[in-house]
């Protein structure tokens, strides 16, 4: 049995529980669920894109425990506050930490999360199990099948992208670094650690697309060491600034619907679908 809870995000697939959600005046989301088997094994999906989904999940969850459900295990696409895994200055929360106890505190038999930022969110998580970005990184290839480098933009990042070269079948991976200032989160010092590309055609992998700085220091630097056709692949894509600064760079623009659906010319999003047992 599953339980969406945005309508138009449905990335598992099976006989679905009916109900209404609904806002309160006052600002508080509220869901009224009908009859289901609670003898079956309930999945809940939903996108956190903000403290008022995360509000309508909890009571969605506690609303099928007082309705007998005996399993529940949920579907959490990007986990909100991933990025927020370490303190950097005094006076700023740890969130993720925030958000994995309130979590924790339903019990949940399973949560699924979907190419988690890092190795922190899984720790903090019980009972969660990381669905990596293999397939999706598989099927951008379908659409640009020319890219013969995978690219890694920073050293955060280069344990997940071996893994999915060798996923791929041994693709050669090229590694990049970056600086960062803590305190303004400007960055700088763009180094990619190859002499040259020689017109490779690139396929930039990365979790997390937000303002696209990132994507865009790196692609000149590329560029620099002589690529060819460039692509970006961000399993989450936010797009905090839209996407034309990025289309205007790259080829095209891939990401899934994890986070929000988009339309926009030089983006292909992909839907993800997820395997749950």
């Amino acid at each position: 049995m599953i339980l969406q809870l945005d309508p138009n995000f449905k990335p598992v697939t099976g006989s679905e529980i009916a109900f209404k959600a609904f806002t309160f005046s006052g600002g508080e989301p509220h869901i009224k669920i009908e009859a289901f088997d609670v003898t079956q094994t309930v999945t809940v999906t939903h996108r956190l894109n903000s403290f008022n989904d995360f509000g309508l999940f909890l009571t969605a969850i506690d609303a099928l425990r007082n309705m007998g459900a005996k399993k529940i295990e949920a579907v959490i696409p990007y986990f909100p506050a991933a990025r927020q895994d370490r303190l950097m200055i005094p006076g700023e929360p740890l969130t993720v930490k925030v958000y994995a106890k309130i979590l924790n505190s339903l019990n949940l038999d399973k949560v699924y999360v979907f190419d988690a930022h890092s190795e922190v969110t899984p720790a903090l998580v019980e009972n969660c199990e990381v669905i990596p970005n293999h397939e999706f990184i598989a099927q951008v290839l379908h659409h640009v099948s020319s890219v013969s480098q995978l690219v890694s933009p920073d050293g955060g990042a280069l344990k997940k992208i071996y893994k999915v070269a060798t996923f791929l079948g041994g693709m050669d991976v090229t590694e990049c670094s970056k600086n960062r200032d803590v305190k303004t989160g400007k960055l700088s010092g763009f180094k990619v650690f190859s002499d040259d590309l020689a017109g490779a055609d690139c396929l930039i992998v990365d979790d997390i697309c937000d303002g696209g700085a990132t994507f865009i220091g790196l692609a000149e630097a590329l560029k620099q060491k002589g690529a060819g056709k460039l692509f970006l692949a961000v399993s989450h894509g936010i797009f905090s600034k839209g996407t034309e600064n990025l289309t205007q760079i790259f080829d095209t623009v891939f990401t899934t619907n994890s986070f929000r659906d988009l339309s926009a010319d030089g983006l292909v999003q992909l839907p993800i679908t997820l395997k749950t047992n």
